[in-house]
């Protein structure tokens, strides 16, 4: 019998929802509405259709949304400069600048300038510090957006074995802290591999649970799954088949127990996460 299907897409939108309710409360409390400010620098296709998607589900749940456009030659210090302004700004509670970034600027600098009060990506140290810790000031966009998926898909995580393929800072690192943390959401034994790693399939047909992150299309096999296995695919590759991601769809949906599809599983996830962080930041800001 083929994999469910975890319908990242629907959840999104009930998440959505959720969310428009408790921003309709906080404006009604405050006086003040949420503003998540989206800098573009340069006119890469894919950052333009993610931040005009950003942009629609800002106004899909009543927050607002500024875009700032800067051409792709802008000097570092220039982009610098702006993301100041923002930081003071008090009407804007949260800062986005889209990756990639131009090759003159360096994205570790622009990480460290944005305040961790208004970093709703939570990128800065302070804020991956907290998480670590485990007293996180915002969750990271995907990783949180995978653990709902997993959460409300009635997926257990506590005990369960989850194998993670990819050791980014966005995705793969981060998602390994919150589903090893205690509490609801975590309390998993978490393995991590990456390119390094030796013999590859002995590992991820241990997990009950696999996360794939690592930027390869149809990497994974359905001879590297674990028959029953929770398969979450975070890859975006684009083919001349299309849009496919790190798992070969069609083979792994008759082994694995559920798997995402791409596009439409986490992806639309990740976005629903930043406009929470985006509330949570105006919470914090205001009170």
């Amino acid at each position: 019998m083929p994999a469910t299907l975890l319908d990242g897409k629907s959840l999104a939108k009930q998440l959505r929802a959720e969310l428009a309710e408790e921003v309709i409360e906080f404006i009604q409390n405050n006086s003040v509405v949420p503003c998540l400010a989206a800098v573009l620098v340069g006119d890469d296709p894919a950052s333009e259709v993610y931040v005009r998607n950003k942009r629609k589900a800002c106004d899909e749940v009543g927050i607002e949304s500024q875009l700032h456009r800067m051409p792709a030659d802008t000097p570092q210090e220039e982009l610098l400069k702006l993301v100041a302004r923002l930081n003071k700004d008090e009407a804007v509670h949260g800062i986005l600048v889209q990756s990639p970034l131009p090759k003159q600027i360096d994205p570790a600098r622009v990480v460290l300038a944005v305040t961790p009060a208004k970093d709703v990506d939570a990128f800065h140290p302070e804020n991956v510090g907290r998480l670590v810790q485990g007293r996180p000031r915002f969750l990271p966009c995907t990783p949180h957006g995978v653990q709902q998926l997993l959460m409300r898909n009635g997926i257990k995580i506590a005990g369960r074995h989850v194998v993670v393929v990819g050791r980014s800072d966005i995705v793969g690192k981060p998602l390994a802290i919150m589903l090893a943390q205690k509490g609801p959401g975590g309390d998993a034994t978490v393995t991590i591999c990456h390119s390094r790693s030796h013999d590859l399939g002995a590992i991820t047909r241990l997990a009950d649970i696999l996360v794939v992150a690592i930027g390869r299309a149809k990497f994974i096999t359905a001879e590297m799954v674990r028959p029953g296995a929770a398969v979450i695919d975070v890859g975006i590759n684009r083919t001349p088949e299309g849009l496919v991601g790190d798992v070969d769809f069609a083979a792994v949906r008759e082994v694995a127990g559920a798997i995402t599809p791409v596009p439409g599983g986490v992806g639309p996830l990740t976005i629903a996460m930043l406009l929470r962080n985006t509330l949570v930041a105006a919470e914090a800001l205001e009170n």
